[in-house]
């Protein structure tokens, strides 16, 4: 499929209230489908994200609006800054990754994420990392298709696997 061609790319200025208002409602439906946990973003969520993220310098997001559509936000990346001790240099995780239920399958993510590896670059990254649900089959085949793949360090030892315990 050709990429579309009327979708407009953007960093995400935590300061504007047009960029917040799609970033938190992209960030909404994806939390409300099951890939997302089913749940919408909270009250506390909605209201407080814009000045948590404007606090965190390490935080960084990208945007994407079909034009055609009179710049309807369609797309978004959530990324970290995090620190390889190993490399002794960045590392970007890229933490959430939404495309609009009526745009998927025109390779926004890919472009998207295009996007954010030469911000990470820019940043002097070492790598990217990201972690996806194993039923979520689409976003795997994106993710592999565009050069990511399971974290080993030695073969014998397996790949990592992400865990999480909440506080």
């Amino acid at each position: 499929m050709t990429p579309n061609v009327s979708l407009r790319l953007c960093r995400v200025e935590y300061t504007d209230p047009v960029h917040m208002r799609a970033l938190i409602d992209l960030l909404d439906a994806y939390a409300s489908e099951s890939e997302g946990g089913a749940e919408p973003l909270s009250d506390f969520t909605k209201s407080n994200l814009a000045s948590a993220l404007q606090s965190r310098p390490f935080m960084f997001s990208v945007l994407a609006f079909d034009e055609a559509q009179g710049g309807l936000p369609v797309g978004l990346v959530n990324c970290v800054e995090g620190f390889s001790t190993f490399a002794c240099r960045p590392l970007v995780n890229i933490h959430d990754v939404v495309v609009a239920s009526t745009h998927r399958g025109q390779r926004i993510g890919e472009q998207m994420l295009a996007l954010v590896e030469q911000l990470a670059r820019d940043r002097g990254a070492c790598k990217l990392t990201l972690e996806v649900l194993s039923g979520n089959a689409p976003a795997a085949r994106l993710y592999r298709r565009i050069g990511f793949d399971n974290y080993q360090l030695e073969p014998s030892m397996g790949h990592a696997l992400f865990m999480q315990k909440w506080l």
